[in-house]
């Protein structure tokens, strides 16, 4: 396993990172066990959830992924050997009211209700990354590409939110700070703010990045390597979709596509045959469909961590040995041609 400096901190992070989101819901806790049992021993150091998981958010379900974890460690007793990532959740107008009450700012007072109860739920006295999950103003996220302006839009200044992140970690409740679903303008705004006050520096930025969707590389890609603040890529498979389970119609029973339909990001008409165009080039090589999907993400200079999802300990094994494969050049040819021929086709 490869390991990478976490922004310009001295923590080291595996650069396969367990992301957790399905605990609680697709996975009990004792699946939980067995894959971060699994995860630890193949070399994953790093794990990502967030106060609003388990996935899909319920009221009944918030906050077990931590909890999860925090079980797990104290179960072990490995919490020096593990990096955990979480994430304070964004402002929003349904489905996430549930959590804290809806006080769902990043006000100083939110940022400290948020830690203290996430705290408890890891059973920790210490998180080593803390993420704001999406931005509190109005910006393209979630998938949409266009910026629609918003005058006179109010959120708390950026100098309150890393002032009272600052706290957090001179409190020593947290290491390190991150941002998730940002934009190139609002990080550079708070990595400016921070050089120039000496506020607490972001870390990390936490945005989708796969075969289907590569726009990270379009204006944050250099922003990362210049600002040492690297990207922990998420949905790196697309839900699943890049290992080909789901081409032709198919709908595993056990399948996040298929648990919840709904979520039809990485499946629409160009997105399937991109992913039939990726599938098919993987087996012309005799590789691993999902492998390659993975090998592809770890191979970016931006990336600081991969961050993979599984339902099963298999799945997860297979995904983390990604970490192993290297790309022949013909391959690497063989994904640019496909990208060319029908770029971002699920943003």
């Amino acid at each position: 396993m490869q390991y990478r400096p976490l922004g310009r901190t001295d923590i080291q992070v595996s650069r396969i990172c367990l992301g957790t989101m399905t605990f609680g819901e697709q996975n009990s806790e004792a699946e939980a066990f067995q894959m971060m049992d699994v995860a630890l021993d193949m070399g994953v150091n790093f794990f990502d959830t967030a106060e609003m998981y388990s996935f899909p958010c319920r009221a009944e379900t918030q906050g077990d992924s931590e909890r999860a974890i925090g079980d797990w460690m104290a179960a072990r007793g490995n919490r020096d050997k593990v990096v955990v990532a979480t994430k304070i959740t964004g402002p929003d107008d349904g489905p996430f009211l549930h959590v804290r009450g809806g006080d769902l700012s990043f006000g100083p007072k939110q940022i400290k209700d948020a830690v203290e109860q996430s705290l408890q739920r890891l059973k920790a006295d210490y998180i080593d990354l803390y993420q704001l999950h999406w931005p509190e103003r109005s910006t393209n996220f979630f998938g949409q590409l266009g910026y629609i302006h918003k005058e006179d839009e109010d959120w708390t200044p950026f100098e309150d939110v890393l002032g009272a992140l600052g706290r957090m970690v001179e409190a020593g409740k947290i290491r390190a700070i991150g941002c998730s679903n940002e934009s190139p303008w609002g990080l550079l705004k708070m990595l400016d703010l921070a050089d120039a006050a000496g506020l607490a520096r972001m870390a990390s930025i936490q945005n989708p990045y796969s075969l289907l969707n590569r726009t990270f590389e379009v204006g944050l890609a250099e922003v990362a390597i210049r600002e040492d603040c690297g990207l922990l890529a998420y949905s790196p498979l697309a839900f699943g979709v890049l290992s080909g389970k789901y081409l032709n119609g198919a709908r595993p029973s056990k399948g996040r596509l298929t648990l919840y339909p709904h979520y039809a990001r990485y499946i629409q008409p160009r997105g399937e045959q991109a992913t039939e165009d990726y599938v098919n080039l993987a087996r012309e090589h005799d590789l691993d469909p999902a492998q390659m999907a993975l090998a592809y993400v770890n191979t970016r200079r931006f990336v600081t961590a991969n961050i993979i999802g599984a339902t099963t300990s298999e799945q997860l094994e297979s995904n983390i040995l990604s970490d192993d494969l290297v790309l022949s050049d013909s391959v690497l040819e063989g994904i640019e041609l496909i990208h060319t021929i029908n770029p971002n086709p699920a943003p």
